[in-house]
């Protein structure tokens, strides 16, 4: 049998985990191409924050998209990829928490949920996901360090539902390589060992996934 060839490593993990700077980090490590969440130039994003039942499903339909289209990049090109967060984090925490909570209505979500459905049969799972697990507070305090004004309108209750239901994702996770580091202890940034003891793991995870 011929060798996978490796094409998609993606990073996933609650608001302010540090997905994009271990993105960041692991692309310029493994010389790959890292596919960013469009945050910075999403037109729904800060509304979000200030109205979330008026733009819930606006955004989440954006998020839905562009992540789509960065797996069908992934799936037709010849780079690996790193991407930061997966389409199925969308889908499986955000708009369910969102309906939930009130803040999306049920024709809304039966719509972004039967969508999803239909772009799941194009695209292929991450060769390894990467989940970043933190407590609500280690969180926090990565959000108050980058300071984006849009998020200090983000309740402590949002984050907490957030956090359940990405375990309980990850906890039903059956797509493929899954590698589980916890952020509330180490300091990857700024530590080297920190971030020389993620690079072990993800090398023992993909050493042999191939063959």
């Amino acid at each position: 049998m011929p060798k996978k060839e490796l094409k998609h490593i993606a990073v996933a993990g609650n608001i302010g985990a540090g997905k994009t700077s271990l993105s960041g980090m692991l692309a310029k490590h493994y010389n790959w191409e890292v596919h960013y969440e469009d945050a910075d130039n999403n037109p729904y994003l800060e509304d979000f924050y200030h109205d979330m039942q008026r733009w819930s499903f606006n955004l989440q339909i954006y998020f839905l998209n562009s992540r789509f289209q960065q797996v069908l990049q992934i799936r037709n090109g010849d780079k690996v990829i790193i991407q930061d967060r997966t389409i199925y984090e969308d889908a499986k925490i955000f708009a369910p928490n969102l309906y939930e909570m009130s803040l999306m209505e049920k024709r809304d979500f039966t719509n972004y949920q039967r969508l999803f459905e239909n772009m799941t049969q194009h695209i292929d799972a991450p060769d390894l996901l990467i989940y970043l697990r933190a407590n609500v507070s280690t969180l926090v305090d990565h959000i108050n360090k980058r300071g984006r004004d849009y998020e200090g309108n983000m309740s402590l209750e949002y984050l907490k539902k957030l956090n359940e239901r990405y375990e309980n994702w990850i906890d039903g996770y059956s797509h493929g390589k899954l590698l589980i580091i916890n952020v509330d202890d180490i300091d990857f940034i700024k530590k080297t060992e920190d971030f020389a003891s993620i690079i072990d793991l993800i090398d023992a995870q993909l050493f042999g996934l191939f063959e």
